[in-house]
């Protein structure tokens, strides 16, 4: 089993269930881990706790459950959610920490736990390593009349829905849209398509019907080949996506091309920039050229933070800007939450289009030449030191200049090392990025 300093990754704990740490036993101990760390906090210590939609997610409720319970802390049970919902109800209800049972947009065979603080924002490093420090000692019950308590929180889909809603001017609908919904069979199959439904948009379904096992399989926001097929089908306006966990988004337009979350910063960017409410923006270093020079023309500030949501986060609160994303489609609308929403920014997007009759490619900016490759690896990496790669990683630097950027870095959720390169000429890019995969191959898969 790994050593408390090494469960937590970029975006919590995860890897496959059944493997350590991914084991009912290991969730109780973790339930209890944190019901430890807030024993100082005044009472009623309360957790707020939900889920996605995969079968070990009923497991891993459970243990966390018991063990939060076994050290004196209440739990409100709040079920199928997306992650950004959960970290909203964490704050509304008052509670010192939020747990998210997810994997995100992993497929179903893995699972994994991520935390919000009480003010909904991603754990700082300082409380993860004390959750790391209690899991180290012994686990103990505390007596009968200090136990904790569970509630389930009946209308928390409702409580998201309203808002949701709340986020766009009062008088604004969706009515005369037609939009194609893929839920990749995840926690927003039942929130998302009340949301627009209530709007006034005509939907048309994928991923709503949910198994435990088909989560992000052949949908979603990282698999929108069938979405593009049904927007075209349907002569539908827009395509709208999500990953398992709703904390992602992407769009398809009516001829079913795919615009990525930096084309959905920079529709959203320029809307705000426009009513005069954009300080600046933050990416990342995986952002695309195209978009940093299109905010830098319009005048606007653009920050590059390192990869990770968490990281946006910590930018735009620095920065004090309340807009920041990846490509990946994690937007966060700091006025409206702490981290990544999907129909938060789904809906900041549609009022930026409405004026334009929901012409999604005029709005967007024209992307530099970029290479993105993921070569998948026999297990998670911590940091990339092998030296021919960082010989190769050399090379490439030196051959894209000035005129390009490369990055190489090790997922942090999956055993992965993503590969980046961008620069203005579309055959160097694609050629360094080739190079640089063939060697990461042939050293780590």
């Amino acid at each position: 089993m790994p050593s408390p300093s090494n469960y937590f990754g970029t975006d919590g704990i995860r890897g496959t269930v059944g493997q350590p740490p991914i084991t009912a036993d290991f969730m109780l101990k973790l339930g209890w881990a944190l019901g430890r760390v807030l024993a100082d906090t005044p009472p009623p210590r309360r957790v707020m706790l939900g889920k996605d939609t995969r079968a070990s997610g009923y497991m891993f409720e459970s243990a966390l459950q018991a063990g939060l319970i076994a050290a004196g802390t209440e739990v409100g049970l709040l079920g199928p959610m997306p992650t950004p919902a959960i970290a909203w109800l964490t704050r509304t209800f008052k509670a010192q920490a939020g747990i998210v049972i997810s994997a995100s947009h992993n497929p179903y065979p893995d699972n994994g736990i991520k935390f919000f603080s009480a003010t909904g924002h991603k754990l700082d490093a300082a409380m993860q390593a004390q959750i790391a420090a209690a899991l180290d000692q012994p686990f103990a019950t505390v007596g009968p009349a200090e136990l904790g308590r569970a509630f389930r929180v009946t209308d928390a889909s409702g409580r998201y829905i309203e808002h949701c809603k709340s986020t766009l001017p009062a008088d604004f609908q969706l009515s005369g849209l037609k939009l194609v919904l893929d839920c990749a069979h995840g926690a927003t199959y039942q929130t998302a398509p009340q949301v627009f439904a209530e709007l006034g948009a005509e939907l048309s379904l994928l991923g709503t019907a949910p198994d435990g096992r088909n989560i992000n399989r052949g949908c979603g926001a990282t698999d929108t080949a069938a979405l593009q097929r049904k927007v075209v089908a349907e002569g539908a306006h827009l395509g709208i996506a999500f990953d398992g966990d709703g904390d992602r988004v992407q769009f398809v337009d009516s001829a079913g091309q795919l615009a990525d979350g930096d084309q959905l910063l920079y529709i959203i960017a320029c809307h705000r920039h426009a009513q005069g409410g954009l300080k600046g923006l933050v990416g990342t270093g995986m952002s695309n050229f195209g978009l940093e020079r299109a905010m830098r023309d319009r005048g606007v500030q653009f920050h590059r933070a390192k990869v990770g949501d968490r990281h946006v986060s910590a930018a735009m609160q620095k920065l004090g800007y309340s807009l920041g994303g990846e490509p990946s489609g994690h937007i966060i609308c700091a006025e409206a939450g702490t981290t990544g929403d999907g129909v938060v920014a789904a809906l900041q997007v549609l009022l930026a289009l409405a004026p334009r009759n929901w012409n999604l490619p005029e709005a967007t900016f024209p992307p530099c030449p970029q290479a993105l490759i993921n070569v998948p690896i026999h297990r998670r990496l911590a940091t990339i030191d092998d030296a021919d790669v960082l010989a190769q990683l050399a090379e490439v630097k030196t051959r894209l200049a000035s005129g390009g950027r490369v990055l190489l870095r090790p997922s942090g959720t999956e055993p992965l090392i993503r590969i980046m390169v961008a620069g203005e000429d579309p055959a160097l890019v694609d050629q360094c990025a080739a190079d640089l995969a063939a060697t990461v191959r042939a050293r780590y898969a």
